[in-house]
């Protein structure tokens, strides 16, 4: 097997039974992965346009998770407003229901997070993770996580105000 198909099918390898875990936490909660996805994003740097979201979410691709947006706002967990910034967008944040659930949703991210932890105590997971990065940087998903991880994002974006941010 060559190096980077071995590394292409471990990434899967962990990624499915990271989502299969994590689903299994979740499903109490009434969720999906991606739906808790939304949810912790908006809890960590909402509110924030459609368009801003998308850009920080890595369980979709492109800017627009308009329909996963439109479940959890019929759910009740979403509420959109007008855009305090530019009253031509919604911004999107949690109601206090979501807020809730967002927090349980930690919870049940924690548990996934210390079996992991544990799995990998001892090895060599500084290297690993700047590796993965290198990777995953180079695709729109790497890029949303990029985001997340380096607070780089306002809750606007160019493609929510014509003429830049």
């Amino acid at each position: 097997m060559k190096t980077a198909e071995e590394l292409r099918y471990l990434i899967l390898a962990i990624q499915r039974e990271g989502n299969r875990l994590l689903a299994a936490e979740l499903r109490p909660l009434g969720l999906t992965p991606s739906q808790a996805e939304v949810l912790r994003v908006l809890g960590d740097h909402g509110p924030l346009t459609l368009s801003a979201l998308g850009g920080l979410l890595v369980c979709e691709t492109g800017n627009s998770p308009s329909r996963l947006v439109d479940r959890l706002v019929a759910q009740g967990l979403i509420q959109r407003d007008t855009d305090p910034n530019d009253r031509r967008y919604l911004a999107l944040s949690l109601t206090v229901e979501g807020r809730q659930l967002s927090s349980r949703v930690a919870t049940a991210e924690d548990v996934l997070h210390q079996a992991i932890d544990d799995l990998v105590a001892g090895q060599a997971v500084d290297q690993t993770i700047n590796t993965l990065r290198v990777l995953a940087e180079a695709f729109p998903a790497g890029e949303a996580l990029a985001r997340r991880r380096t607070g780089g994002n306002d809750g606007t974006s160019d493609a929510d105000h014509p003429g830049g941010s």
